[in-house]
């Protein structure tokens, strides 16, 4: 006997206004809210809910404008129970794992991983095939540019003075994280910090400053240990 899959799982919601690209698969129970556009062959796992729009707190540093609908590229995986907000802007072939989240105007490039349970907070750049793992936290108004990698359960902060006084609002900034970097499990980032291209930071590093490219830092506080070889340079095959 041939069994034929339903590309449309029970209890599917859909909004207003929804452009499903041909070969779109949905799980059960999955939610698309109005003004989402999902390109050809993405597929939507279980429980999975797209173009949420936030509900922010009285004291969110976030944005408060109108947000257009969630863009999802082609080739796409929205795993299970994962959310993905109104704003973004997804590239082909990016694979938001279980339960995951990314939150409003964030965009992510081509090929880009987010893991199982990972956070990445609004307004924030990834680039094309970065690697988020498993529970990292990427919080809001950080850039990852193409080729980075975040290992599970790293975090980054923006707010030095963790949400009291108004002069906080005009000093969040989270951290930019270049070309190529690394960061080892369990490492936190400390707000506005600058980490350089194909620098390397060991796992649990604290970082507390701004690192040199090609670097390999580990420590608390974070301390340059040596130069990152050749070899593990991006672009050393190309060379």
């Amino acid at each position: 006997m041939t069994l034929v899959s339903d590309p449309r799982g029970p209890n599917l919601h859909v909004g207003a206004n929804v452009t499903i690209g041909e070969g779109v698969q949905f799980g059960a129970n999955a939610v698309v809210h109005e003004g989402c556009s999902i390109g050809a062959g993405t597929v939507v796992g279980d429980n999975a809910v797209l173009g949420k729009r936030p509900a922010l707190g009285g004291q969110s540093t976030a944005r408060r404008d109108p947000l257009p609908g969630l863009v999802i590229g082609a080739g796409c995986t929205i795993s299970t129970g994962a959310i993905v907000f109104a704003g973004s802007e997804l590239g082909d072939n990016v694979i938001v794992g279980d339960l995951a989240v990314v939150r409003e105007r964030v965009t992510i490039g081509p090929d880009s991983v987010v893991g199982r349970g990972a956070t990445v907070e609004n307004d924030t750049r990834i680039g094309a095939r970065v690697r988020i793992q498993a529970e990292a936290y990427v919080t809001a108004y950080c850039e990852l540019e193409d080729d980075v990698f975040i290992a599970p359960c790293v975090v980054t902060t923006n707010d030095n003075f963790m949400g009291r006084t108004e002069a906080r609002h005009a000093k969040i900034k989270g951290a930019i994280i270049r070309r190529g970097a690394r960061v080892g499990g369990g490492v936190v980032i400390l707000p506005g910090i600058e980490i350089g291209a194909e620098a390397f930071v060991a796992a649990g590093a604290l970082v507390t400053r701004d690192i040199p490219p090609g670097k390999l830092v580990a420590g608390l506080p974070a301390q340059v240990w040596r130069d990152v070889p050749a070899e593990e340079m991006v672009d050393h095959d190309a060379g």
